[in-house]
């Protein structure tokens, strides 16, 4: 699900490419790379929790990881009505 997600603001990102500026362009990649960055410490965190054999362990870590995924989706989505408003 994460993987079309990202392929769709991937894509959604290359067209607001072809009817944008350079800055705007620029601001939108930044906010693109807060939703990367986020889906990487997710990722990591979601591996951590498959390897521990402590349940409760597993439970707070797909927590922790859906948390940061949120807020990085959260300050991403932020980012990209900013920047459309800006420009």
């Amino acid at each position: 699900m994460r993987a079309i997600i990202f392929a769709l603001s991937a894509a959604c990102a290359l067209a607001l490419t072809a009817c944008s500026g350079p800055a705007e362009d620029a601001a939108h990649e930044q906010a693109n790379a807060v939703d990367a960055a986020g889906e990487r410490q997710a990722d990591a965190l979601e591996r951590q929790a498959a390897s521990t054999s402590n349940e409760a362990e597993e439970k707070a870590l797909n927590r922790q990881a859906d948390a940061v995924e949120n807020a990085a989706d959260g300050q991403s989505d932020a980012m990209h009505r900013q920047v459309d408003k800006d420009f």
